[in-house]
């Protein structure tokens, strides 16, 4: 079985997750400048084989589309030329950053580490990546 790959895509830095081979457990991956991640991702694929990638669809409260879909949307429709036999689906990502800090104070990651932004982004990912599996779930 493939892996299903989760990016938590943003201006500056985009968190990275991804699944085991048998798609039973979300870890965090990296966190990457974004201006590198197609360049990552493309190194990435050639050594792993990835079935799907879900990239965190953000949107405001009110369930509009957030000012970072702007840059998302070429991302998207460009994995999808570069990739094509890889599903390529979007996710909603709303609340992720804030369930990503609660899950650090919980753990009782210190308030230094806390501070850091890529592990945000990439705690973000991987709940991502657990909500799209645990949807996968409930559609069968």
């Amino acid at each position: 079985m493939a892996r299903i790959l989760s990016i938590d895509y943003g201006q500056k830095r985009t968190g990275l997750a991804v699944t085991d081979a048998l798609q039973l457990i979300a870890n965090g991956l990296d966190v990457v400048e974004t201006k590198n991640l197609e360049a990552y991702l493309a190194d990435y694929l050639k050594r792993e084989e990835v079935e799907t990638i879900v990239v965190g669809y953000p949107r405001q409260t009110n369930g509009e589309d957030s000012e970072n879909m702007k840059r998302i949307t070429p991302f998207v429709n460009r994995l999808k030329k570069l990739y094509p036999n890889i599903a390529i689906e979007m996710y909603d990502e709303r609340f992720t950053s804030v369930l990503a800090h609660q899950t650090m104070l919980d753990s009782g990651i210190g308030k230094k580490a806390r501070q850091n932004k890529g592990l945000v982004d990439r705690i973000s990912a991987t709940i991502i990546l657990q909500d799209y599996m645990e949807s996968l779930r409930f559609k069968i």
